[in-house]
């Protein structure tokens, strides 16, 4: 799939990180917009519609969780991958648990950061079906449009981000199995880590939040073992 000319936008303080990245990624073919401040930032996401954001947690006048919040008011599907410092664990679960999709750690490599944006536009760009029409999966009561990034339960709709649908597919296919932690972070995430297990815990907690007019519908954690998702499960 030809990403050519999807439109990016990079908020990072460090010039010299900024420009990398920028030429990197306009080397690559995508359309970018980058600034260096937060606030900045908030004024030129209104501008334009992009495909993918990437943040700096640490950004002058505004830090990048405020930017990331501004985004969700306006945007519920943009994807948002995070740039944190390595010693900053906690940045990563906050980022995470206000929206973001994903985090990367730096010092990274443009290949990582490369192979990621991929991923997610692969997921966002690719076509709902053939016939233009959104197919539902049915989970409780609920009707969850995967490709779509929505969960409906009568008037009330929710918009998920990626990783949000992407779990819950998961969980959906695996439905009433025992699975360890490792099972879902590695097909879930493409990797295993402390980091990421402390970010699956903040997924797991706002999926549980969103399918709450449910009762029947348990994500279930299984000590020291996984997790087990237990829904009454169909097709519309």
């Amino acid at each position: 799939m030809d990403f050519s000319g999807e439109h990016i936008f990079l908020v990072e303080d460090d010039q010299t990180l900024n420009f990398i990245v920028r030429d990197n990624l306009e080397q690559n073919g995508y359309k970018v917009t980058a600034v260096d401040d937060g606030q900045k930032a908030i004024t030129e996401f209104e501008k334009d519609k992009f495909s993918i954001c990437i943040l700096d947690v640490m950004l002058p006048k505004k830090d990048g969780f405020t930017v990331a919040r501004e985004i969700r008011k306006k945007d519920d599907h943009v994807p948002i991958i995070f740039l944190t410092a390595k010693s900053m664990t906690e940045d990563r679960i906050k980022g995470l648990s206000i929206g973001g999709d994903d985090y990367i750690t730096k010092p990274f490599s443009m290949e990582e950061l490369l192979l990621r944006i991929k991923v997610f536009l692969k997921r966002s760009l690719k076509p709902d079906n053939t016939d233009g029409i959104p197919v539902a999966r049915r989970v409780g009561v609920y009707n969850f449009y995967f490709e779509n990034l929505i969960l409906e339960c009568g008037d009330k709709r929710k918009t998920l981000t990626y990783k949000e649908a992407e779990l819950l597919k998961y969980f959906c296919e695996n439905s009433n199995k025992v699975l360890s932690r490792s099972e879902i972070l590695m097909n879930v995430w493409g990797s295993d880590d402390y980091y990421l297990g402390r970010s699956l815990d903040v997924f797991i907690s706002r999926l549980r939040r969103y399918l709450k007019d449910d009762p029947d519908i348990k994500i279930l954690n299984l000590h020291g073992i996984g997790f087990r998702f237990n829904a009454r499960l169909g097709k519309n």
